[in-house]
C-alpha cells in the first residue's frame, strides 16, 4: 500500500492500483472548505496521469459522506477565487461566474480521469457532493443515505454540476421533482430508480464490495477500459451516430492487440492477465 500524506481534506492510498481517496473531516460532515476544491483535482489528475492506478475510489470518513460546501465558504469566496484588484467591484458578476466555473471543473476530473471513479456514500450526500457523485462512474450507498439537491433551500440553482448530469443518470422528471423540493431521496428510491448501483446495510460492507469491483476492473485492459470511459461519456453527450463513430475512430487509433492477446491466452491458461499500465502524462511537453 502506498499511502499520499499533507492533504488537508483528503487521506489517499493505493493498493494493487486501485485509488482510494477518502475525505477525512468526519467532525464537519466533510463538508468542502475552500481546500478541498484545488486538492479533489489534484487529486485524480495525478492518479489519471500516472497511468500506474487502474480505478478510483471516493468515499468519506464518518457519519456522512459529504454535507456539501461550507458555509464559511459561502460567507466568503476571496479565498477560492483571490479578493481581486481594487476598483472592481462592477465586475462582481463576472467574477462570480469565474468561480462557478472553476468549482465545476473540480468535478470535471473525475469525469475526466482515464479510469473509473467508484463513490461509496453512507449518511448525508447534501448539495455540492450530489454535483460530486453525479461526475463519478458508478455509485453505490448503505441503507441510511440519502441525497438531496439542497440548493433550493437556501435560495440558489445548483451550479456545479447536478442539473445537467443528474438528469442524464435518472428520468428528467424525478430531477425536476428532487431539484425544485429539495427533499431527501433515500438509497432505496436512488436504487429504484438506477441512481445507485447497489445499497448495503452498513459502510464497511459497502466498502468491502466496492474495493472489490474496483480490483476487478483494476485487473482488465486499462486501454480497453479507458476506451469504454470515453466512449460512453461520449455517446451520452451526442447522438448514436456519432457514438459509433467515435467508438470506431478509438479503436482505429487505440486498441491494443497485446492486450487482446493477453487477455485471451490467460483465459485459455486459466490465470490473471497482466496488463501493462497506460503510458504515463505529463501536465506539460
Amino acid at each position: 500500500m502506498v499511502i499520499a500524506m499533507g492533504y488537508q481534506c483528503f487521506d489517499v492510498s493505493v493498493t494493487d492500483k486501485v485509488a482510494h481517496i477518502k475525505m477525512n473531516r468526519p467532525d464537519k460532515a466533510n463538508s468542502m472548505i475552500a481546500e478541498f476544491w484545488s486538492e479533489l483535482p489534484e487529486i485524480v489528475n495525478e492518479h489519471s496521469r500516472s497511468g500506474s492506478v487502474r480505478a478510483i475510489v471516493l468515499s468519506g470518513d464518518g457519519k456522512h459522506f459529504c454535507s456539501g460546501m461550507d458555509l464559511a465558504v459561502f460567507g466568503s469566496t476571496d479565498d477560492l477565487n483571490g479578493s481581486g484588484p481594487s476598483g472592481f467591484r462592477s465586475r462582481r458578476n463576472e467574477r462570480q461566474r469565474g468561480l462557478i466555473l472553476k468549482l465545476q471543473d473540480t468535478f470535471t476530473a473525475l469525469e475526466n480521469a482515464r479510469v473509473p471513479v467508484l463513490a461509496a456514500v453512507q449518511g448525508a450526500c447534501v448539495g455540492g457532493a450530489i454535483d460530486m457523485v453525479t461526475a463519478c462512474d458508478m455509485r453505490y450507498a448503505t441503507e441510511n443515505a440519502f441525497f438531496s439537491i439542497a440548493e433550493v433551500n437556501i435560495g440558489m440553482t445548483a451550479d456545479v454540476g447536478t442539473l445537467p448530469r443528474f438528469a442524464k443518470l435518472v428520468a428528467e422528471g424525478i430531477v425536476r421533482e428532487l431539484a425544485f423540493t429539495g427533499r431527501k431521496w433515500t438509497a432505496a428510491e436512488a436504487l429504484q430508480h438506477g441512481f445507485v448501483n447497489a445499497v448495503f446495510a452498513d459502510q464497511q460492507t459497502m466498502l468491502d464490495s466496492v474495493m472489490d469491483t474496483a480490483a476487478e476492473i483494476a485487473s482488465k485492459s486499462p486501454m480497453a477500459i479507458w476506451g469504454t470511459k470515453r466512449a460512453m461519456n461520449f455517446g451520452r453527450d451526442h447522438t448514436v451516430a456519432d457514438g459509433l463513430e467515435f467508438i470506431a475512430n478509438w479503436n482505429a487509433s487505440a486498441l491494443d492487440s497485446d492486450d487482446m492477446k493477453e487477455a485471451m491466452t490467460a483465459q485459455m491458461e486459466k490465470r490473471p492477465a497482466e496488463f501493462p499500465d497506460l503510458w504515463p502524462e505529463s501536465e506539460g511537453l
